[in-house]
């Protein structure tokens, strides 16, 4: 007896259990790290979002005391005032010092000084050192040199780590009419200021952000000590000139937004706290979820494969029949629903294959038939001995122009015939290739010849099995229309039809035919034209083109054909819509 660990039942058990285990870790591990990218990027988005947020808000703060410095500046009656010391000059600057002080609650002082140290300004008790050429002070000094407001790092008004007592300060020139320098406008902003708009960004528990200057000075941290400390500001300093991004091993994304408008960079650090947790929840959801999917499979899986090992065996050997070729064999549709299932379908597929073995023994000898076909239709030879023919006739009578014009047609007809090798072409193609084979039987036979083509232009692009017009147009020339007294018309059209096929319709008012004379004799009319190369009434072109659409289509599309002596003749192409 065979051992239970080599039988079939302990085999499907096993390898269905690792199966399962290993789908369950790389389909866990595939989604965890997924959800952790996307989480991870999510998070590195929302923090640079959040500090570009601040980042804007200090540029646009910054560009409104631009404003204000600028207006006090370039004011006339500041100008006037600073030339001539005029008192009730001074009033109306004093006026306008407060109303700048109204506009914004954080502006703790507006001064406006001269350069030989006359001074303006909403404080009277002004701690600041003065003398007859301002211009030298440092502050000033980068004032005049700067075409643009100066910002000044945070500085402390008294000596204390009170950051109410810090200020920011905005100088600005104040010019003549002729650019000389008379002064400079000072704005003194409270560091709180700037603090209201970058304490509530959220960056995580360990996140803050810091703004520092072109000159490696310290403009704001939320921690005033970085301030006084060497080591700390240096640390910063530093972190400032690494490149921005994410950093895995310390957790902590540095991203840098230059402000505009001034020399500023403001620096933000990210601690992304939420990325951690959320990913040790993902991986405690995944164990949990991996642990009881393994314990349901590791229970059922000697039950599933008990219950398959009769009916599987069954199929087995039948399996084994078939592939020695024996196709006359059914299975017992017996077992779980399942397998009865599956029995049913391995009795269908048997019949198929048998069905289809067939059908491709007869699709094979019908393709090599047709393709046969194609290749004749591609390049009848004696079409182009005609047009030749007639090429050499209007060469003859020195028609140069309708020399061309049918050279380059007959180009152009069998270009489109060959089109690359392959057995397809559009629609608009196809229409293009009839078009140019009609002129060039327009040119041989004169008025004798009229046509029309027209097709919906929506349908140019759908592809079909090519050369299925020209036999039909060449049929109705040569049995149509030829055997007519007088001038012959000939139309093709095509467009959609109600039920959402393609319809493309061959009329002549030629002298026309019986069809059922095709029908109960296949033989009858058949005698070859030394011409066309095609036999009576078209029956071998029809029967072509037709057994060709059924072939690609099958047998609900093809040709129908509609005709009777003396009323011309109908050739109907119903294909379906396969774009």
């Amino acid at each position: 007896m065979r051992p239970f660990f080599r039988s079939l039942q302990f085999r499907i058990s096993w390898i269905y259990f690792a199966i399962s285990v290993l789908l369950l870790g790389v389909t866990g591990s595939v989604l965890y790290a997924g959800i952790s990218r996307v989480v991870m990027s999510e998070s590195v988005e929302s923090s640079q979002m959040a500090i570009a947020k601040g980042g804007t808000y200090v540029e646009m703060y910054i560009d409104r005391l631009k404003v204000l410095s600028t207006m006090l500046a370039r004011n006339p009656q500041t100008i006037r005032t600073l030339e001539a010391k005029d008192q009730a000059g001074e009033k109306d600057v004093l006026q306008m010092i407060d109303s700048v002080l109204v506009s914004d609650p954080f502006i703790q002082s507006v001064i406006v000084i001269g350069k030989d140290g006359y001074m303006l300004s909403n404080e009277r008790k002004l701690n600041m050192t003065r003398s007859s050429d301002m211009m030298r002070e440092p502050w000033c000094a980068a004032a005049v040199r700067s075409s643009n407001p100066v910002l000044t790092s945070a500085r402390m008004q008294k000596f204390s780590m009170d950051k109410n007592n810090w200020v920011i300060s905005m100088s600005q020139e104040i010019r003549d009419s002729q650019g000389r320098n008379l002064g400079v406008v000072l704005l003194d902003i409270k560091y709180k200021g700037l603090e209201d708009y970058l304490n509530d960004l959220d960056l995580g528990s360990s996140g803050y952000v810091y703004i520092i200057n072109s000159q490696n000075e310290l403009v704001y941290h939320k921690d005033v000590s970085y301030f006084v400390d060497s080591a700390k500001k240096e640390q910063l300093i530093a972190m400032s000139r690494q490149s921005e991004g994410y950093n895995p091993k310390q957790n902590r994304l540095v991203y840098q937004m230059p402000l505009k408008g001034s020399d500023w960079t403001l620096v933000g650090v990210s601690s992304l706290d939420g990325l951690q947790q959320i990913r040790a929840q993902l991986l405690r959801s995944f164990i949990m979820v991996g642990a009881a999917v393994l314990l349901l499979i590791l229970l059922a899986s000697p039950w599933i494969a008990k219950s398959m090992t009769r009916p599987v065996q069954r199929l087995e050997q039948a399996m084994q029949q078939v592939e020695s070729g024996r196709l006359a064999i059914r299975v017992p549709e017996t077992g779980v629903t399942e397998l009865q299932g599956l029995a049913r379908h391995f009795n269908s597929m048997v019949l198929e294959i048998r069905q289809l073995m067939e059908d491709k023994e007869t699709r094979e000898r019908s393709l090599r038939l047709h393709e046969l076909s194609v290749l004749h239709s591609q390049i009848n030879p004696h079409f182009l001995y005609n047009t030749l023919d007639t090429i050499v006739w209007m060469a003859e009578f020195q028609d140069t122009d309708r020399v061309i014009s049918t050279t380059k047609a007959l180009a152009e007809f069998f270009q489109l015939s060959l089109s690359g090798g392959s057995e397809y072409t559009t629609i608009e193609k196809e229409i293009a290739h009839v078009s140019q084979y009609l002129f060039i039987q327009k040119e041989r036979y004169g008025d004798k010849l009229n046509y029309e083509l027209s097709f919906d232009p929506s349908l140019a692009d759908e592809v079909i099995p090519k050369i299925i017009l020209q036999p039909l147009a060449e049929n109705a020339i040569y049995h149509g229309i030829r055997e007519k007294d007088g001038p012959g018309h000939l139309e093709i059209r095509c467009g959609r039809v109600d039920d959402g096929s393609i319809q493309f319709t061959v009329s002549d008012d030629g002298v026309g035919f019986d069809p059922a004379r095709l029908a109960s004799d296949p033989g009858a009319g058949q005698q070859p034209d030394s011409e066309s190369g095609r036999t009576k009434l078209g029956g071998i072109g029809i029967h072509n083109v037709d057994a060709r659409l059924k072939l690609y289509y099958g047998p609900d599309y093809g040709i129908t054909l509609t005709s009777s002596p003396g009323q011309g003749t109908e050739v109907r192409i119903r294909i379906p819509e396969v774009r």
